[in-house]
Parts: C-alpha cells; sequence; structure tokens
C-alpha cells in the first residue's frame, strides 16, 4: 500500500501542516542533527511547590486539575493518560486528554451520552478537550468529548486534525456491562461537546495502549499493553477515514520471535532485522485472544508495548518492561511505504534504574530528543521525565514529587511548550526552557 504523498497531504489542510512544526511529528533525522557532546540540561532544581523537579531555566504552569469545573457544567476528572495536542486555528490549540477511568471511578458528573453502560449508567471513561490561547496558553473552554468507555489509556493524533484514544479493556458484554470494550475511539480536534461514540472496529479489540499514524501512508501502528504482546499496524481502506475500515496486521521480525530479551540477549542494541507483516483475522477477537493467535503464526513478542511516536522517517516503540534487567526498553521501526523492506532496530535498553524505570508514554523534543514519562509499579514511586540522546544516553530531564505516574507528554506545533499529566489526582502542566541547549 503506497498513497502519493502530495494528494494525501493537500487533503489534510492546515492541521497537517501545523503538526510538521509539532515534536510529535518530528524527523527521525533530526535526532542524527543533535549535537554528540550533550550531557543533560544540567541537575534538577527542587519545586517550591512540591510538584515537579526541572533544570534551571526550565518552569512550568499548571492547566488544569482534577475537580475544577469545567465548561459544561461537569468538573475535570481523574485519572488523566495520554494526551495530544493539535492546532485549532484562530490562534488556539486543543489538548485532547484521556481518563482512564473504570465502571466504579467518578466520572465528573453524569454524561448526557456514552458509549457503553454499566448497570444502566454510562460509563465515566473517556476524554476531555482543553482549548487554549496559542500565544498565552490561557485556557479559553475546557469540556468533555467522550463518554461511555473504559480505561482511555494512550492514543495518538492523526495527521486529518483528531485524537485516537484507545480502551486498555478488552472486556463485556456481560456482568453489568451493555456493550463489548477494547476499541478505539476518534475524537475531532474542532469537537465542541460530546462527539459521537463510534469504535473503529476493524482496527481491533485487544487490550490497546498507544496508536500513531504515518502521515506519508495514512498506516496507524498500535501497541498493545500485554506482557506477550504483539505490535499491530492498520491499513486503512481510505487513508484518513477510518470508519472506512481496512485491515489489520501483526508484525513478524525475521529471524527473532521474542524481542523481549528476557531470557538473554536475542536482540542487541543498534542491530537492525528486517520486518513483513502478518493479516490477522477475527479481529474483534471476543476471547481476547488476538496476540496469541498472531504470535503462533510468528509475530514477535512484545513485553507491554505502550507509548509510540510518529515521526516522518520512523517510528518509537516504548516497552515498558522489556530488557534483560525488565526496566524498559524503546524500538525504532522505519518504515520501507512501499518502496523498501520495513526493519526495526533496538535503540535503547534501560541498565538501570536511573536511566530509565518502567518507560510509558514517549515524545520527540525540540531538540531532537525523546522524552519518555516513567509509571513505575512500586509501592512507593519515584518517577521522572527521561531524555535520551540520539546517541542512546539517558539523563533525567524532569521528576514527579506526586506519587503517582507521568503520562501523556506532547509539544505544542511550535516547540515551544511541553505539555504531561500527573496521572492522579489530575494535573495537567505545561513546561517550558531552553530546549535548543
Amino acid at each position: 500500500m503506497h498513497i502519493d504523498r502530495r494528494n494525501f497531504l493537500g487533503a489534510t489542510g492546515t492541521a497537517f501542516a501545523g503538526l510538521l512544526l509539532n515534536g510529535c511529528t518530528r524527523q527521525a533525522s533530526s535526532l542524527a542533527a543533535s549535537g554528540s557532546g550533550f550531557t543533560d540540561y544540567g541537575p534538577l532544581i527542587p519545586d517550591p511547590a512540591g510538584m515537579l523537579d526541572l533544570p534551571r531555566g526550565f518552569s512550568y504552569r499548571l492547566l488544569s486539575q482534577l475537580g475544577t469545573l469545567m465548561d459544561d457544567g461537569g468538573t475535570v476528572p481523574d485519572k488523566a493518560d495520554g494526551m495530544g495536542c493539535l492546532p485549532l486555528g484562530r490562534d488556539e490549540l486543543v489538548l485532547i486528554r484521556n481518563h482512564e477511568l473504570v465502571p466504579s471511578d467518578e466520572a465528573g458528573g453524569t454524561p448526557a451520552a456514552g458509549y457503553g453502560t454499566y448497570e444502566g449508567a454510562i460509563v465515566p471513561g473517556g476524554t476531555t478537550n482543553i482549548v487554549l490561547d496559542a500565544h498565552t496558553l490561557e485556557v479559553k473552554r475546557e469540556f468533555r468529548t467522550l463518554a461511555g468507555t473504559i480505561r482511555n489509556c494512550s492514543g495518538g493524533i492523526t495527521p486529518w486534525g483528531s485524537w485516537l484514544t484507545c480502551e486498555e479493556a478488552p472486556v463485556g458484554p456481560g456482568e453489568g456491562l451493555a456493550q463489548s470494550h477494547g476499541w478505539v475511539f476518534e475524537v475531532p480536534a474542532s469537537a465542541t461537546g460530546l462527539v459521537e461514540p463510534v469504535p473503529l472496529t476493524a482496527m481491533g479489540r485487544f487490550n490497546h495502549e498507544a496508536a500513531c499514524v504515518d502521515p506519508v501512508t495514512g498506516i496507524v501502528y498500535l501497541t498493545e499493553d500485554r506482557g506477550d504482546s504483539v505490535l499491530y499496524r492498520f491499513l486503512p481502506a481510505v487513508p484518513g477515514s477510518l470508519r472506512a475500515g481496512g485491515r489489520l496486521q501483526a508484525m513478524v521480525v525475521e529471524g527473532l520471535a521474542d524481542t523481549r530479551n528476557w531470557a538473554g540477549p536475542a536482540m542487541a542494541v543498534g542491530t537492525r532485522h528486517a520486518v513483513r507483516w502478518i493479516d490477522c483475522e477475527n479481529v474483534e477477537a471476543p476471547q481476547d485472544d488476538l496476540r496469541h493467535r498472531a504470535a503462533a503464526r510468528g509475530a514477535a513478542l512484545v513485553a507491554r508495548g505502550e507509548g509510540i511516536h510518529m515521526g516522518t522517517d520512523a517510528l518509537f516503540v516504548c516497552s515498558t518492561n522489556g530488557g534483560q534487567r525488565k526496566l524498559g526498553q524503546i524500538f525504532r521501526l522505519v518504515p520501507g511505504r512501499g518502496t523498501a523492506v520495513d526493519t526495526i532496530e533496538l535503540f535503547f535498553e534501560s541498565e538501570r534504574e536511573d536511566q530509565f524505570n518502567y518507560g510509558d508514554n514517549l515524545t520527540v523534543g525540540p531538540n531532537g530528543h525523546l522524552i519518555v514519562c516513567e509509571d513505575q509499579y512500586t509501592d512507593v514511586v519515584d518517577n521522572h521525565l527521561r531524555g535520551i540522546t540520539p546517541d542512546g544516553r539517558a539523563y533525567p530531564f524532569g521528576r514527579l514529587r506526586m506519587q503517582t505516574e507521568l503520562a501523556g507528554g506532547c509539544f505544542s506545533p511550535d516547540g515551544r511548550w511541553f505539555f504531561v499529566n500527573a496521572y492522579s489526582p489530575t494535573r495537567t502542566l505545561a513546561v517550558t526552557g531552553p530546549w535548543a541547549a
């Protein structure tokens, strides 16, 4: 499958033009352009407010927090997770933010409509939109845009100006749930309230984590948060119109059945492997066995695929507990786009907790470095934002002082602001500073 680049980009309009400047679509080649002599931004300075330590010269502002009254009459829900930033025009930006809520959680008010119910009540998961002044970051509007979903973990922005929000919950119907869950839903950046909740069933039913779109081909890549997950891609029948259906495929790494390195260094850092893709069958998977069936046919195992980021030449995939130390891995997948064979390499594998410890969401900064959000699984957590240089050196960029995870890291289209969530209680922050330094 190959799409004429000019026609596809022309059809996306100004939204994509803004995204070309966004850290979330920065070229992988920019990584190589970054200076190899960079070590880090210096020591982290304790935050007097006790929220987020940052290097000298960097600062943050609080944009949104749990319980604040929104414009639709509800309040900001808890468990803020994946998030994307998109331009709206009229000098406005929008943050579309996931809330990883389960049926027993509070919704921040009773949604007027939604996709699924539990014992007759609309389940509380979904998304909220925060509309910002692009210059001052003043919050102009804040409101819910999707309801009735379960455990909206992460997702990804699209070149046509929307957010793909993913349910990490292949459950139901039954036991009080009226609908099946475990789907991807689409929320347009232009939404002004609750959108029609249409599950994109052709994209598969599994323990979805994140998604990203190749802006050249329109192919969507999808991660799965399981210890024995596989990596998927979705070939849309009509690029830019995911409701029209398409084909779901799983990744086969030639000569390598398992990327996790749990039993030893089967996949060496920096070594490229050829990739091919196999069609998935019965993708609605009522038994939540899609990954097992794909692996039985040769799909490579991935340890908890979580964050995924698309540049224009490559995409990066975060494996939360992959590697010999089970501290996390990052893969770099280079799509051939119809003219060459796809390849994948292990870009980084954490060897120590101070490199990174359970990386989750990730993105690329305006300096070409990766920024990884940590999500540790210990009784007392010490979660950081970790930077990783193009030559694979990790350094601390931020330290969260709250006992929760960091999530949803993404950049404004001009690369000036880095947005990130503290998961619970919900806090959404905007960070700025001397990125080019």
